[in-house]
């Protein structure tokens, strides 16, 4: 029978039939109903809303399926209502009527669909003792509503009293709400009580086992202070030997085997003690545990016994590296030394050259040479200083320096310690790593080197460290200092020629599974590459090139097109492509207005181009090729001397007055600066205004002063090599700079001529194809300039 009764909405609750249930209301239409229907016959009808946020929720917003229940009690306290309501039965909204306080609807009563069957009565038994199942599990409900489950109910009453108090979402309720086949609706409730029996089951198998660590503990906890107050009695407290815990006695003997200095075992002693006397679960005993691993696990007195043998030493160098004469013989004079004098303090070198040239890898030669263990830490971007030294144990997760990680890893106080690329070290505002090396690199104070973690002192002084930089002008000062440099200049094509012979054909052979019977480069190839596809300081760019024709020839073997493949140089390209260099960079004829000049780079050394133009203007020097503030004085430097020895150079004064001079230097994205480029810059502007051309096989490099003296510069080598690799028959240096010949290669000392200036006069005769005009310019070209042979004898060589 249909009936009109007001409806009240529900955020997130359901009042099932059958059941009763304590509800408050505070919505102005929910009390509005509660009122009009409590005067009358106290039937309301309780709909859940779709969503539980709306305040005054529409017709729209509600469940078609409600429950029809009667208002048993009411109180009214502070605008709410407090009410107890009984559940009668399943309703279906029909239809809303207007209602201008509350909600009106017309509903008509759901009636249950039931049989009575076997299968019902054994799933109202399975749903009691399921229910019984889980209150002894620890499920909550109110002992009244237990009562009522346990006692004689149709399977319908069953259904809606245990739906009433599993724990489950609004939406699942309504589901069950709306399900009027009994069967149907206690087969859905064993399932979902099912599925909280397995989640009460969990919880209490995660309670009991919190309980038994809690009690485990506690009961350690209080044996231990038991056993505690029990020595303290007996005048035992601090006795090692009666340490209760396996945890401490193995410190103990750890500390013992490591033979640490007095104080640092006085500082250990301390530490055990102190985590001797906590309790397991202190925050703190893990810290100090932490610190006391690090601790005793240092070589305090561990150390690799030095390889006596130099002959030996110097054969294992040789084997791995080609040339590098002057690192090698360092690491020899160590070694005999130490040999005659029994003890040296270990020496912190400094391995300064372009990429490629073997600074990292002949690290590892010198530890095996030496029979010691090898570290090797990268500093490049780092910027906190305690990456060096280590945090303070004050922070979490504190750890000791980069420095003393690396000892520990070796396993001994004196290995060879390569500390790369120590020119890219940062600063910022956690401090600067630089100065922290300060101490750790300097030979009279890293005897007992301070690490913030471990706030004792170590032993340093017999690590040989080894450093690694590219460039000098970054490293400070300070620490420049403590360093002792050794310069890798780059290698010459001779040089690349015996390393890939030597070296890079047995490595990329194995690399690429290939052999002596599956490949051959003839020597021709192996120099076509060098000239051709490389041109760089080191060898890691050849030895690229090499992998890819080693890496095509392992494909046509591996497809059965070949079975020994032979490279010439005619077949080069086929694997590499086309040329990337011509043989030689210097210019096909001599040019006026244009000199060859050498500069030192980080990848070795290179030749530029100096290129004067002149125009009509008014005396203006326009300098390009993003040149640095030297070189552009450099450049106002060679003007002025030419301008102040223009009558000697045949050059009329208004011819300054009326031209504008335009320095350029090729390559205008890369940065030049430097003073040596001076000889090379007066040479082109003068070349310009006097119409002469300069000879292209004549490289130069110098700087020039404003009366035209020719001044010592540095990088001597790698230019050199340079403008050897770059096809130059002639060099002019500085006559100061002649020292400096002792350190090239034999191979540039016979295929480069030397010429040794101390003024601009001296280079005229050299470097231009024909005399420069002018009264005076005879003088300058009677002066006989220092040349060296192209034997040079006397000097010694550098393999």
């Amino acid at each position: 029978m249909d009936r009109t009764i007001p409806v009240i909405p529900i955020r997130d609750g359901i009042i099932f039939p059958n059941t009763d249930s304590v509800l408050t209301f505070g919505r102005p239409k929910s009390l509005a109903a509660l009122e009009s229907s409590f005067q009358g016959e106290r039937i309301v009808c309780f709909v859940l809303q779709k969503n539980a946020r709306l305040n005054d929720p529409s017709t729209e917003d509600l469940y078609e399926v409600g429950t029809l229940a009667r208002i048993e009690r009411m109180i009214r306290t502070n605008g709410e209502i407090n009410a107890q309501v009984k559940g009668l039965a399943r309703v279906k909204i029909l239809s809303y009527e207007d209602h201008h306080s509350y909600l009106l609807a017309k509903v008509a009563e759901l009636p249950d669909v039931l049989e009575d069957s076997a299968e019902v009565k054994a799933l109202c038994n399975h749903l009691t003792a399921e229910f019984r199942k889980a209150m002894n599990l620890g499920k909550s409900a109110d002992f009244l509503v237990f009562m009522n489950i346990m006692s004689d109910n149709s399977p319908s009453e069953l259904a809606d009293l245990i739906a009433s108090v599993l724990d489950l979402k609004p939406t699942e309720r309504q589901m069950l709400l709306e399900m009027t086949n009994v069967r149907g609706r206690l087969e859905k409730i064993a399932e979902l009580l099912a599925r909280e029996i397995k989640v009460l089951d969990l919880e209490r198998k995660i309670a009991s086992k919190t309980q038994e660590r809690f009690e485990k503990g506690a009961r350690e906890a209080m044996l231990r202070e038991r056993l505690k107050t029990i020595k303290t009695e007996l005048g035992k407290i601090g006795d090692e030997e009666d340490d209760e815990t396996g945890e401490i006695k193995e410190l103990l003997e750890k500390m013992k085997k490591a033979g640490m200095p007095e104080e640092v075992e006085e500082k250990a002693r301390k530490e055990i003690k102190k985590l001797a006397q906590m309790n397991q679960f202190n925050p703190e005993a893990g810290y100090v545990r932490n610190y006391l691993e690090w601790l005793v696990g240092l070589p305090w007195s561990t150390e690799s016994k030095d390889q006596d043998d130099i002959k030996e030493a110097e054969k294992i160098l040789d084997e791995d590296h080609f040339g590098l004469s002057k690192a090698k013989e360092r690491i020899v004079e160590y070694l005999a030394v130490r040999k005659l004098s029994g003890k040296m303090k270990g020496p912190i070198l400094c391995f300064v050259g372009p990429p490629g040239v073997g600074k990292t890898s002949i690290g590892k030669s010198i530890a095996r040479a030496l029979g010691r263990k090898f570290v090797r830490v990268s500093l490049g971007g780092i910027r906190d200083e305690a990456e060096i030294r280590g945090h303070r144990r004050t922070y979490v997760g504190a750890l000791p320096g980069r420095i003393i990680q690396g000892i520990k890893d070796a396993g001994t106080k004196n290995p060879v310690f390569m500390l790369d690329e120590i020119d890219k070290v940062g600063a910022d505002f956690r401090g600067d790593p630089s100065s922290a090396l300060l101490e750790a690199l300097d030979p009279e104070q890293n005897n007992s080197f301070s690490d913030h973690y471990l706030e004792v002192a170590f032993d340093l002084s017999n690590v040989m460290f080894v450093t690694t930089a590219n460039m000098l002008d970054t490293i400070p000062p300070a620490l420049r200092d403590r360093l002792e440099i050794i310069t890798f200049a780059g290698y010459t094509q001779d040089e690349k020629f015996t390393i890939a012979k030597n070296f890079l054909f047995k490595k990329l052979m194995e690399s690429n599974g290939l052999s002596d019977k599956n490949i051959e480069i003839t020597d021709n190839a192996l120099k076509f590459v060098i000239s051709h596809y490389t041109r760089e300081a080191g060898v890691r760019n050849l030895e690229r090139k090499l992998a890819n024709i080693y890496r095509k020839v392992a494909k046509l073997i591996a497809e059965g097109k070949e079975e020994k493949v032979i490279v010439i140089d005619e077949t080069v390209s086929k694997y590499l492509g086309p040329i990337k260099f011509s043989a030689t960079l210097i210019e096909k004829k001599d040019e006026i207005g244009q000199s060859t000049g050498l500069a030192w780079t980080e990848a070795g050394g290179d030749i530029l181009f100096i290129e004067v133009a002149l125009m009509p203007g008014k005396g203006t020097l326009l300098l390009t090729g993003q040149l640095g503030d030297v070189m552009k004085e450099s450049a106002q430097a060679a003007l002025s001397y030419i301008r102040s020895r223009a009558h000697t150079f045949g050059i009329p004064d208004k011819t300054f007055q009326k031209t504008d001079i335009h320095v350029h230097v090729p390559e205008g994205a890369v940065p030049k600066d430097g003073p040596s480029a001076g000889l090379a810059i007066t040479s082109a502007i003068l070349s310009a205004l006097t119409k002469t051309p300069i000879k292209r096989t004549v490289a130069m490099t110098g700087e020039v002063t404003l009366r035209g003296r020719a001044l010592e510069i540095g990088g001597v080598k790698e230019k050199v090599i340079a403008a050897h690799r770059a096809g130059i028959k002639t060099v002019i240096l500085p006559k100061e700079n002649k020292k400096d010949l002792e350190e090239l290669p034999k191979e540039v000392l016979k295929e480069v001529q030397f010429v040794f200036v101390s003024h601009m006069d001296e280079v005229l005769p050299v470097a231009f194809a024909r005399p420069v005009g002018g009264s005076g310019s005879k003088e300058a070209l009677s002066k006989n300039p220092q040349s060296v042979s192209l034997h040079m004898p006397k000097l010694q060589q550098i393999d």
